[in-house]
């Protein structure tokens, strides 16, 4: 391994995004500027009792802890987890396993995330609400006294919840955004063009879906488990195909959701298999770069959803025999990394003409810390390829998976199919949603809720 691979197989992907924007001129300063960053959740009694606020403080947690340097502590969690998350049993226990801290009082200078039943901390504009109803989530500032209904099961709510709390702190320490924590930002995960914060039911979550295929198991394919993970799956397992080539690197740390430090050097497939057996799931596992030369076999899940960023891949998603696929995207650089793609397949235009061009442009090695390793390895070809390495974060994957997985339980329910839902973290408001034709009857598989 070169020097150079070596560096992009331990960069942070998030603190890439002041390499990428010329702010920083070596990777060490990079990290200073990210170490300045610290997020406090602050917990109400209720969130005990209820999964999908548990749901929001384990995936605030989890994407804080990876993104934000200077520490992410916890005031207030205490009772037994209302979600499975093996092997925590207490919430105390899994704030700690995730990488948060615990702490006894509220700093009142710390940038804020409120979940459940939390005073008027009198913080703004750093202080946000998480809050949820049924199938819609997102977060507010406290100071609006807005929180809706908090009813309902559907964690994947509490995921989208959790995650636009840490994306709205961040925007809002990295000053690009000035409205962030200043406005109220969610979706609506059963039908994603209502207004999120009127709360408004959907179809009774009252069955799972009981198998899928998981293409890609980096940013977005753990995303997908961790969400799939939260769901309240009880007894009956669901049975998972996990397909994935690359092992665990050390920059899988900053952005995927289910990557430790003992399992880097092991295989993506044989940790997250590990992981979710663990949990319950039945899984197979799947190790060979996904392209249209196999068949699934036809008692193999039909359902796939796809993660990864590679446009040979994506192009053959429709080649292989699933019956329904579900694929995200996300965004790239520092401008961009925030956006989300969705599709579903079948549709109106097939993958292979979406993805149709592969070709990728040349990265810009111009800036200060980019041109400081080119005098330093004297390797122009390594430069480029580490220049062009993708930012993320696992916030975003977070989001991207709510929506993936919603879309996933909606075909289980017999609910809306959307074709394509493109939308920005930066403003959400702007978002596009483009409802599909109804797909023709299809059998997906379904098992009960736990009880």
């Amino acid at each position: 391994m070169t020097y150079l691979e070596d560096v992009a197989d331990r960069l942070n992907r998030t603190v890439k995004i002041a390499l990428d924007t010329g702010e920083a001129s070596s990777i060490e300063e990079a990290e200073q500027i990210f170490a300045g960053y610290r997020l406090q959740i602050v917990v109400g009694g209720d969130v005990a009792h209820k999964p999908v606020l548990q749901a929001a403080l384990l995936t605030a947690v989890n994407c804080a802890a990876r993104t934000f340097l200077g520490g992410v502590t916890v005031v207030g969690a205490a009772g037994p987890l209302r979600v499975m998350l093996p092997p925590f049993v207490y919430l105390e226990q899994a704030i700690l396993g995730l990488g948060g801290r615990l702490a006894g009082e509220i700093d009142p200078a710390a940038p804020t995330l409120a979940i459940g039943d939390v005073d008027d901390l009198g913080l703004e504009p750093l202080a946000i609400r998480a809050t949820f109803a049924e199938w819609c989530g997102g977060v507010v500032p406290v100071a609006s006294h807005v929180r809706l209904a908090e009813t309902g099961a559907f964690t994947s709510a509490g995921v989208l919840a959790g995650a636009l709390g840490v994306s709205e702190i961040f925007q809002r320490l990295r000053s690009g955004t000035p409205m962030a924590c200043r406005r109220a930002v969610g979706l609506d995960l059963w039908e994603p063009d209502r207004d999120w914060r009127r709360g408004e039911t959907a179809r009774v979550l009252d069955r799972l879906p009981s198998s899928a295929w998981l293409v890609g198991l980096g940013n977005l394919g753990q995303a997908y488990l961790w969400t799939l993970g939260l769901l309240p799956y009880g007894s009956e397992a669901a049975e998972l195909v996990l397909q994935d080539v690359d092992v665990l690197a050390p920059s899988n740390l900053s952005t995927s959701l289910l990557t430790t430090p003992e399992r880097l050097g092991d295989q993506k497939t044989r940790a997250m298999a590990d992981w979710a057996e663990t949990r319950g799931f039945k899984t197979a596992i799947v190790e060979r770069s996904f392209s249209a030369d196999f068949r699934v076999g036809l008692r193999e899940p039909a359902v796939a959803l796809i993660g990864v960023d590679n446009a040979l891949g994506r192009q053959a998603v429709e080649d292989v025999g699933f019956e329904r696929v579900i694929e995200a995207g996300l965004g790239r650089g520092p401008q961009d990394f925030l956006g989300i793609d969705l599709h579903t397949f079948p549709a109106s235009k097939p993958a292979r003409e979406i993805w149709r061009e592969t070709a990728a442009s040349e990265a810009d090695i111009a800036q200060p810390a980019y041109a400081a390793m080119l005098e330093q390895s004297k390797d122009r070809c390594g430069t480029v390829r580490l220049a062009g390495r993708t930012i993320g974060a696992p916030f975003v994957g977070a989001v991207a998976a709510s929506l993936v997985v919603a879309e996933l339980v909606r075909l289980t329910l017999g609910g809306t199919r959307h074709e394509v839902i493109s939308c920005h973290l930066r403003d959400l408001s702007g978002r596009s949603v483009v409802r599909g034709e109804p797909w023709a009857a299809f059998n997906a598989g379904s098992i009960r809720l736990a009880a």
